[in-house]
């Protein structure tokens, strides 16, 4: 198990619940009513992507790695560089394969997100707006992977992913801060963009007569995202700046569960959330950033 743990540490273990969590809020969005089993492809093919991508991230950022974060599985020598490669690209091959096998749809819109990922790996990642915003869209196109699995709700609410963009956007912009510390102009840009998002969701979830139910997980994820923000706020250190990213990433749980109770799936939201207590226990043994 020793030997695998630097493996399964590349892939980001705690993040791979919160793509998991995308996938089945873009289906109670397109109101899939979960009455097969062959979705599951599309479960398959965001671990294959999203692990694919963060596995890509430590392979381009190996020789930075090497000075700010040496403790990493490649830098450290605990996994070679090309054996991370090499698991990284097979990674995303799975992840497009898995989506192909459930429709054509899926597995092109699988294709763009995995080449999103290349990109912000290889270009965007060190541009402090092209960073964010590529992150951001690999989210959202996760979102309507999900969506996916009813193409023609992707026409009707497909634009409901600009949300996640703006969120993950948020939380991409103040992880550049997260080694060195930050300012909190940039924190500031941050929550505003986590308010459009949660009051966009009680918009919606009004519009479908939810919203009572969808209240109470809006303000979970607030209190969630809203606590280790705050802090970073009061003392832009690198430390505290990398706890808001980690609330960040794992609430995305709960993001995707008030979205299923806004859309009147409140069982698949409860679902959803039972994600949060394994996403939190798996990143207090691997790391999130």
């Amino acid at each position: 198990m020793s030997s695998l743990k630097p493996y399964l540490q590349l892939t980001r273990p705690a993040n791979l619940v919160t793509a998991i969590a995308d996938i089945l809020a873009g289906m109670a969005i397109a109101q899939f009513t979960f009455s097969s089993f062959q979705p599951t492809y599309l479960l398959l093919s965001t671990l294959g992507l999203y692990a694919g991508g963060v596995v890509m991230n430590d392979v381009f950022d190996a020789k930075l790695d090497s000075i700010e974060r040496p403790e990493r599985p490649i830098p450290s020598g605990n996994v070679p560089l090309k054996v991370a490669a090499v698991m990284g690209i097979s990674l995303l091959f799975l992840g497009i394969l898995s989506a192909a096998m459930f429709s054509l749809e899926s597995g092109l819109i699988a294709i763009t997100i995995a080449l999103l990922t290349v990109i912000y790996n290889r270009f965007a990642k060190h541009h402090a707006f092209l960073g964010p915003l590529t992150m951001g869209m690999c989210r959202g196109g996760n979102l309507i992977l999900g969506m996916s699995v009813l193409p023609e709700s992707i026409e009707k609410w497909g634009l409901i992913a600009l949300l996640p963009i703006a969120y993950i956007f948020a939380i991409t912009m103040i992880s550049q801060d997260e080694v060195h510390g930050g300012k909190r102009r940039t924190l500031y840009i941050a929550a505003l963009l986590y308010l459009i998002v949660l009051a966009i969701q009680l918009v919606i979830s009004q519009q479908h007569g939810n919203i009572l139910f969808t209240i109470p997980f809006v303000i979970l994820h607030a209190w969630l995202i809203g606590r280790p923000l705050w802090n970073a706020i009061q003392n832009p250190i690198g430390p505290l700046i990398g706890k808001a990213v980690k609330a960040g990433v794992i609430s995305l749980i709960v993001m995707n569960a008030s979205w299923c109770v806004a859309f009147g799936l409140w069982p698949l939201a409860l679902l959803v959330l039972t994600l949060l207590p394994l996403s939190i226990l798996l990143a207090r043994v691997f790391a999130v950033t």
